[in-house]
């Protein structure tokens, strides 16, 4: 009987191992593939003129050269405007826009989740319904409303619409719906007003939150170039900049173009990287799959 007992043992354990291996096996292929466009932007920008026009094209470096990101430095070195001024844009437009965008979606979710008003449900349907438009949808809306404003070439133009994302909302919103109401409570029997309940009480425990809000919100004004919307050389952003390069020679200058696309990669994905585990918790919490 023991040994019968400890044959079925062995089995399961057996068994187990192998499901692990498959699992494992799994998870690393669905990461491979994930990873497979940041990869071949990287082998890309290495490859020299001639392997780029290669068809088809091969994931293998022959000759690797660093050829393209000096001549991708050389021609930004002499446009007239100094390549940092389009960091400094860019920068500038991506911190303040998320620092808005995360205060006034924080704040306009917390009624949101927390008080029962006239108009509730309405609210949170268009919330809702906004999230099905990409921004060229609303683009010819956003320009009149920024001409009617006179916002066209300024950084307000590239700030304003930012600022009441939906996603943002919709996020912080499913977040804080699910902090405990006692908390806050306690907080209006100390005597607390609703205001520093908020920044005391619910901003902190909805950190998770606030951290998904702000890689979302970064990413994509790191990578916003409305060139309706900016025409003075010195307000444009550094996509703009490095699409202006790439645009005036599109063969010559393909291995450029790659460069350019690796570095514009690199600071959200270092921003995932330090921030991801904040996004799995908060779309655990929103209920997003």
């Amino acid at each position: 009987m023991f040994k019968i007992q400890k044959k079925k043992s062995g089995a399961k354990a057996r068994r187990s191992l192998g499901g692990n291996i498959v699992i494992f096996g799994f998870i690393a292929l669905l990461g491979i593939f994930s990873a497979f466009p940041f990869i071949f932007a990287i082998v890309t920008s290495l490859k020299p003129l001639d392997e780029l026009l290669q068809f088809p094209p091969k994931l293998i470096v022959q000759r690797p050269t660093l050829d393209n990101f000096e001549g991708l430095f050389q021609l930004a070195s002499n446009m007239w405007v100094p390549l940092s001024r389009y960091v400094f844009n860019t920068l500038m437009i991506a911190v303040l826009g998320t620092l808005f965008h995360v205060l006034f979606a924080s704040m306009a979710a917390y009624p949101l989740a927390k008080h029962k008003f006239p108009g509730k449900g309405i609210i949170f349907s268009v919330i809702l319904m906004a999230l099905m438009f990409v921004p060229q949808v609303t683009f010819i809306p956003q320009f009149i409303l920024m001409a009617n404003l006179k916002l066209v070439n300024t950084y307000g133009a590239l700030i304003l619409p930012w600022i009441g994302a939906s996603l943002g909302l919709f996020l912080m919103k499913q977040f804080i719906e699910q902090l405990p109401d006692a908390i806050l409570e306690a907080a209006r029997i100390d005597g607390a007003s609703e205001y520093r309940t908020f920044f005391k009480m619910v901003l902190p425990n909805a950190l998770p939150a606030v951290m998904t809000v702000i890689i979302f919100q970064f990413i994509n004004l790191w990578n916003y170039a409305p060139k309706e919307l900016i025409y003075s050389e010195s307000l444009k952003v550094f996509k703009m900049a490095l699409d202006q390069i790439v645009s005036s020679d599109p063969i010559a200058r393909m291995g450029v173009g790659a460069a350019a696309s690796v570095i514009l990669m690199i600071p959200p994905m270092i921003i995932f990287v330090l921030l991801q585990r904040k996004v799995v918790e908060t779309m655990t919490f929103a209920g997003i799959k």
